[in-house]
């Protein structure tokens, strides 16, 4: 299953393609998010605490609110983003976490639009491999290719980022059908072969499609078989011999406000780090 490292780990690769600089990778990645959450469930357990504290002590309660207040008012937005993702996702951490064990698997990755004002999405590209990938190299390359590469669009450009979402689709469990209904929407992508006047035509759908859509079984092969190019009269699909794979894989997306969040935070620690570093250096100088 894909993971919420794999997503910030697609976000990254794009901003730093788009922004020409280097990425961080993968295993990077996912030792910050195990450190991300850590500080920012102590930050979470610290509010609560103080909270806590308040209550038995109303007097005090009403000195710390009003320094709450001004220290609040002086906080930036993202200081009180972070803390807001960490309560999300704090119960999914560990399960995400220990699933990252996967090394390779067949993946896609997806780009949608995000309105502002109604929150409803639209795709921007989607492209994916169904040859088992290392995941830093093969989440890396399919990030920029269905960014850039996805004929369907134009590419993806640097002001487009905050507007964004990332979806990853790690593939599992492909088994031929029987017959080109033994499957089930919701549970399988499907992808479909099949030849007509001396031309082949294929084409996949991921898990998700038909039950976003709202389609029937027969309107998903219908519109497959579109996708692949088939131009033949829609009552007659049935006449068509189709050869039917069906494949399962969870999706797990992510705004890019989320990744901002995070990268964020992994900004202002580094700088923090080469603080302390300095400071290292400066009292080693003193005890000289």
């Amino acid at each position: 299953m894909a993971t919420v490292p794999h997503c910030l780990y697609c976000f990254e690769t794009l901003a730093a393609y788009l922004e020409g600089r280097k990425s961080m990778s993968l295993n990077e990645i996912v030792n910050s998010w195990v450190e991300y959450n850590k500080d920012t469930e102590a930050g979470v357990e610290d509010a609560s605490k103080h909270e806590s504290l308040e209550k038995r002590i109303p007097a005090l309660g009403r000195v710390v609110g009003s320094e709450s207040s001004e220290t609040s008012s002086s906080s930036s937005p993202s200081s009180g983003s972070t803390m807001s993702l960490a309560t999300d996702t704090t119960t999914t951490s560990t399960d995400s976490l220990r699933e990252t064990i996967i090394t390779e698997s067949p993946l896609f990755v997806t780009w949608n639009t995000v309105s502002s004002r109604t929150g409803n999405t639209s795709l921007r590209g989607c492209i994916g491999t169904f040859e088992a990938q290392e995941l830093d190299e093969g989440l890396s390359s399919y990030a920029i290719t269905s960014a850039i590469n996805d004929m369907r669009f134009d590419p993806i450009s640097k002001r487009e980022l905050p507007s964004l979402e990332v979806a990853v689709t790690l593939l599992t469990d492909f088994e031929d059908c029987e017959d080109s209904m033994d499957w089930e929407i919701g549970t399988h992508g499907l992808r479909i072969s099949f030849s007509e006047r001396g031309r082949r035509y294929g084409a996949t759908y991921l898990p998700d499609v038909a039950a976003e859509q709202g389609w029937t079984k027969e309107e998903t092969l219908v519109s497959l078989m579109r996708k692949a190019g088939w131009a033949g009269r829609k009552e007659k699909w049935q006449t068509v011999d189709l050869k039917v794979v069906r494949y399962q894989g969870k999706k797990k997306s992510l705004l890019y406000s989320e990744y901002k969040r995070w990268r964020d935070w992994v900004s202002q620690k580094s700088e923090d780090d080469d603080d302390d570093d300095v400071d290292d250096d400066d009292d080693d100088e003193d005890e000289a």
